[in-house]
């Protein structure tokens, strides 16, 4: 009989493997991190993540011949009730294209299923027009705008739900 995966576990799809972070991950977390945005999380914030029960970061790695895996990308989301919002997708900037961003959420969108969600929100800048093409190929819809969001460069947020 087949076990069924874990939470937790790592699931290997469109040629990366998939995983829950943890505190040992902070390091690497936190230069994708300052790679990916002008205005990065702080380690601070995304320890408070860890701790939270409602709370997960998935890690998008590759494996490299000669070294432990590679961090080319990551999604934080929280499931309340039945609902799945996405706080924060990035991906290395040299690794943007190759189907990463997509391949965690798609990872986020089946845990929301399978938690039974019906819903799933997010907020992504005006101007990302590519997370904006990614998100609309998941079936997201643009719902709302929220003025002046990324307050730091006085930018817009597109709010976006999908019905699962």
């Amino acid at each position: 009989m087949r076990r069924m995966r874990e939470e937790g576990d790592a699931r290997v799809g469109h040629g990366f493997s998939i995983r829950k972070m943890t505190e040992d991950d902070l390091t690497a977390v936190m230069a994708l991190e300052k790679a990916a945005f002008k205005n990065p999380w702080s380690p601070e914030l995304l320890r408070r993540e860890l701790e939270h029960e409602w709370s997960t970061i998935l890690l998008v790695e590759e494996p490299q011949p000669d070294a432990g895996p590679l961090l080319l990308g990551l999604a934080i989301f929280w499931i309340v009730h039945d609902e799945v919002h996405v706080l924060n997708v990035a991906t290395a900037p040299q690794h943007r294209r190759r189907g990463v961003a997509r391949a965690v959420m798609d990872e986020v969108l089946d845990r929301g299923k399978a938690r039974r969600c019906s819903l799933a929100t997010l907020e992504v800048r005006r101007s990302n027009e590519a997370a904006l093409q990614l998100y609309r190929s998941l079936g997201f819809r643009a719902v709302g705008i929220r003025p002046n969001y990324y307050v730091d460069e006085g930018e817009d947020a597109v709010v976006m739900v999908l019905d699962f």
